[in-house]
């Protein structure tokens, strides 16, 4: 098939530190050029692929501190593509609700994945404007703000099987990792690790727009937490040693979670995970198996102490059966192709 993926332009892909969506938009891209399908990746010009990328800026939108107006760029993104539709069997925007006014008056199928929270009033505004526009979830979950647009699927994410791998390392404290906001929990974390008599390693960016959250809740609860380590972002080469030198990653989040990337990342280390059960959580953990699903904090710091009873091998393979790459893209090649098929036309009623 003649693919288009069309990544958001604030990280390149790969991302080159923190950045779910690229990181999944990547890892989707290598699997259909692997499986011999002809892909274009609209990204920035920073982007590494194996398909062909068709650069939409120079490069990404967080590099570049000129930029002012962000949605510009977006819109004439949208623009530039749909004078190519006609080059393609499907188009495959990772761009939230960019594409829907502009996709939805032209031929070529497409569909939009949504990779984050739907519940906000303005986004059940938009997407019910377009009620036949097809879109994808990433968990049963994420669609419970909106469930009544048309949802085709719901395809879990995946990674490159090979990506990250458990190392030969011994286990030595429990890890946190992803950004600092606070909705993540790193302070619940922090308070968790600190009651189990535990050290916790953090492997976080902080964005701009948490800068101020960070510098005056976490810093200084850091600081007045001699168990905690900061340590920063961390890139994919780091992630493997980071994870299996973790007991347990600690997934204590306030939000409702659409995916939550990080999990699947530590399970392809062998890594637990010990997470609230929110959002996506119950659709990614199998409890007891690769992690242990709690309510708090109390019921987390008991989870930890569980830890050992799970087989770290069994952790990994939970991850090759459910979450990698190549699964991935055959439910979307499987979606495609149904998108792909003329509509029946339909049957006149006996007597008409």
């Amino acid at each position: 098939m003649r693919i288009a993926q069309i990544s958001p332009l604030f990280e390149a892909v790969p991302p080159k530190l923190y950045g779910g969506t690229e990181r999944v938009v990547y890892a989707l891209t290598e699997e259909l050029v692997a499986m011999g399908h002809d892909v274009t990746l609209f990204a920035s010009g920073d982007s590494v692929t194996s398909a062909t990328l068709a650069p939409m800026r120079d490069k990404a939108l967080r590099l570049d501190p000129s930029v002012v107006d962000w949605i510009a760029i977006y819109m004439r993104m949208m623009e530039l593509i749909r004078r190519r539709a006609h080059e393609f069997d499907v188009l495959h925007f990772h761009t939230d609700y960019f594409p829907l006014s502009l996709f939805s008056r032209q031929d070529t199928p497409f569909l939009t994945t949504l990779h984050g929270r739907l519940d906000i009033a303005e986004f059940k505004e938009v997407y019910e404007t377009f009620p036949d526009a097809p879109f994808v979830s990433i968990s049963d979950a994420q669609r419970r703000p909106i469930p009544g647009i048309n949802w085709v699927r719901t395809v879990l994410h995946g990674m490159p099987s090979q990506l990250l791998m458990p190392q030969p390392v011994g286990q030595h404290y429990v890890a946190f990792l992803g950004r600092i906001s606070p909705e993540k929990g790193v302070d619940k974390a922090i308070r968790i690790a600190g009651a189990a008599g535990l050290r916790l390693k953090i492997a976080a960016k902080v964005d701009n727009a948490d800068r101020k959250y960070y510098e005056n809740e976490i810093r200084p609860l850091i600081e007045a937490s001699p168990w905690v380590e900061f340590i920063g972002e961390i890139n994919d080469s780091q992630k493997p040693e980071f994870l299996s030198g973790a007991h347990a990653l600690l997934f204590p989040i306030d939000w409702p979670e659409p995916f939550g990337l990080v999990m699947i990342e530590a399970m392809a280390c062998g890594t637990p995970v010990v997470a609230f059960n929110r959002g996506s959580v119950p659709e990614v953990i199998d409890h007891g198996t690769s992690g242990f699903i709690v309510p708090d904090e109390a019921s987390a710091v008991a989870a930890l102490k569980r830890v050992p009873e799970l087989d770290r091998a069994t952790v990994r393979r939970t991850f090759d059966r459910r979450f990698t790459a190549r699964r991935m893209a055959e439910d979307y090649v499987d979606l495609y192709e149904e998108l792909c098929q003329p509509a029946m036309p339909l049957l006149r009623a006996v007597g008409d």
